[in-house]
């Protein structure tokens, strides 16, 4: 199972759960497509994008099983990252942690590093 991952403010996950969906953050709304990172980008997209902010949150998806739905595209420096043109049902996550920020930066769960 290869994750992708998405960071969000803890408080619009707590919405997500309570409609059973997830629509988008403020970005993914305004861009027309929910983003998403790999593995291999999800710590790079948290210094860039989330540095100093509190009360975050991870959740993965298994990319094999929302395959249907992701589009690869390139972004950063020609780099593909998976993008989602609609929704996440949260029944399609996988799991879900706080990203807690130390100060310095964010503090990943073992399971996404």
């Amino acid at each position: 199972m290869a994750l992708i991952y998405k960071i969000i403010d803890a408080d619009l996950w707590q919405t997500a759960q309570s409609q059973n969906v997830f629509k988008g953050a403020g970005i993914d709304l305004k861009d027309g497509y929910i983003h998403l990172s790999t593995a291999d980008q999800v710590q790079q997209t948290a210094r860039l994008h989330f540095a100093g902010q509190e009360n975050l949150m991870i959740f993965a998806l298994d990319s094999e099983t929302t395959a249907h739905k992701l589009k690869w595209e390139a972004s950063r420096g020609g780099q593909l990252f998976p993008h989602i043109y609609g929704v996440i049902e949260i029944s399609e996550v996988i799991w879900a942690k706080p990203l807690p920020w130390n100060g310095t930066a964010h503090v990943f769960p073992v399971e996404a590093v």
